[in-house]
């Protein structure tokens, strides 16, 4: 029987640069998901949630746009398993772009290319990963697209790694009775 301990994401070690990780969830955003950002964060652009208003804005063809806040918001979020997961920090985040408008309906998917990697001279536990990250809605557009930098542990330094509490009743074990099969 074999365990595999709760790890989670990459360690600065596992970066090359020039790779791309395709994340692998999608989300796709709901009425209720931009309301809420929009109320929650106090943004009182009508463009978010008020659909006759909204009729009249050229740009979205009449159409409610979601606020460009849970757009970052997700695209971060979908890319952390992959470039981030990891890390004890950011440290920028920059040159973001925003090139095609995000509805409700769409589904969002992101990407992100390695554009950096070294060991940061004051922590020796981590190193810093530079990367470029965008956003795709399911017809393959780019909606979003960002610079950002942090701070990953290495896998030497053991942050992040061996958090796992051990069960005061022991290990986990298949009952007596169970044959192996599948059933």
């Amino acid at each position: 029987m074999a365990v595999h301990p709760a790890v989670l994401g990459r360690f600065f070690e596992d970066y090359v640069v020039g790779d791309v990780y395709q994340h692998p969830l999608g989300r796709t955003v709901s009425q209720a998901d931009n309301t809420w950002i929009t109320l929650l964060s106090m943004n009182t652009n009508q463009n978010h949630f008020n659909a006759h208003l909204a009729a009249q804005n050229p740009i979205t063809e009449g159409r409610v746009i979601v606020n460009s806040g849970f757009t970052v918001a997700v695209i971060l979020g979908i890319s952390v398993l992959d470039m981030s997961q990891n890390a004890i920090s950011n440290l920028a985040f920059t040159d973001i772009k925003m090139s095609h408008p995000v509805y409700e309906g769409d589904t969002l998917y992101a990407e992100s290319i390695c554009t950096g990697l070294r060991l940061s001279e004051s922590r020796p536990y981590a190193g810093i990963v530079s990367m470029i990250t965008r956003g795709l809605n399911q017809d393959g557009v780019e909606v979003i697209s960002w610079k950002r930098s942090v701070m990953v542990a290495t896998r030497e330094s053991g942050i992040g790694q061996n958090y796992f509490p051990e069960a005061q009743s022991g290990p986990l074990q298949l009952p007596s009775d169970t044959k192996g099969d599948a059933r």
